[in-house]
């Protein structure tokens, strides 16, 4: 770094220089002006590119085809059960996002058992539903929320969603039909190519759209179970990315009926089912989330 007294010489002899010059002005007689030049010819426009052909959207058939070989296999399955591990972005006052992780230990049985576990990061939780009712447990706070709920897995998500706006990533996956969740809508659907790195498996990766969010997926080249899905949502004006990791799978296991409740939640003070934060930008299910009319959820159990 320059001191002053650099500074100030530097200073001195930009101003000398300056003085200088207009002292050598001043005792030389003034230049004649030169001649016209001649009026050089226009360069000739540079030739127009091409315009690059516009992107249509296609939903390719090997895409469509993968997504419902995939739904088919979840569809069919009576119980299930696998681990989700979540990465999430996060706006930092630093400027690049900060990730999060959160992990979810699910077990479910058609039709109306379902278990999932939240251990971390972050406050650990559990829900619990048991074809009857919802319980949703804060375990450090031993703090209990109950709400009645309709008589299928589908419809209690759905409740659970629009009271509590209660959301699981992999809902989608836990439908009825997964197929009509992951298609309807779509605009563009397209097969990437195949992967080894994911999961260990052979995969084959599939990028699909709807006008609220774009997700590219690994399937299974051999069992057809999703093993990653990442997410972009056109609400999102950071465009921030959310990324889903699936792993343990087991599908029609022998679930225990003790399985989808806790003593412990049960014996908990209880608080109102609803929710205590708001979901990022444009994340939501992509299955519809409103409660069917045929099967409306019984009034609440009464607070003790």
């Amino acid at each position: 770094m320059m001191c002053k007294k650099s500074i100030g010489r530097a200073l001195l002899m930009a101003v000398g220089v300056l003085f200088a010059a207009v002292s050598a002005g001043q005792q030389t007689p003034p230049a004649q002006p030169a001649p016209p030049a001649k009026a050089a010819k226009p360069a000739a426009k540079p030739a127009k590119k091409p315009a690059a052909p516009a992107f249509k959207m296609v939903l390719e058939p090997k895409a469509m085809d993968l997504l419902k070989a995939t739904s088919d296999k979840l569809a069919k399955a009576k119980a299930m059960s696998f681990t989700a591990t979540v990465s999430y972005e996060y706006p930092s006052k630093l400027g690049p996002p900060i990730v999060y992780t959160m992990r979810y230990d699910v077990t479910m049985q058609r039709p109306d058992k379902l278990k999932i576990l939240m251990p971390g990061d972050g406050p650990a939780s559990e829900f619990y539903y048991d074809g009857k009712a919802m319980m949703a447990y804060a375990p450090a706070e031993n703090l209990v929320a109950v709400a009645a709920a309709p008589p299928t897995v589908e419809e209690a998500l759905k409740v659970a969603y629009n009271t509590a706006a209660l959301y699981f990533p992999f809902v989608d996956l836990l439908v009825d039909d997964p197929y009509t969740a992951l298609t309807d809508g779509a605009i563009l659907a397209f097969y990437i190519g195949p992967s080894t790195v994911v999961a260990g498996v052979n995969t084959d990766m599939v990028a699909w759209a709807n006008k609220d969010v774009f997700l590219q997926i690994w399937i299974g080249a051999d069992d057809k179970l999703p093993r990653r899905v990442r997410a972009v949502y056109a609400a999102d004006p950071l465009q921030l990315r959310h990324e889903l990791d699936l792993s343990n799978w087991k599908l029609d296991s022998a679930v225990t009926p003790d399985t989808f409740t806790s003593v412990k939640a049960q014996a908990a003070p209880r608080i109102a089912f609803k929710s205590p934060t708001t979901a990022p930008p444009g994340m939501k299910p992509l299955v519809k989330m409103t409660p069917s009319k045929a099967a409306p959820a019984k009034p609440q159990p009464k607070t003790p």
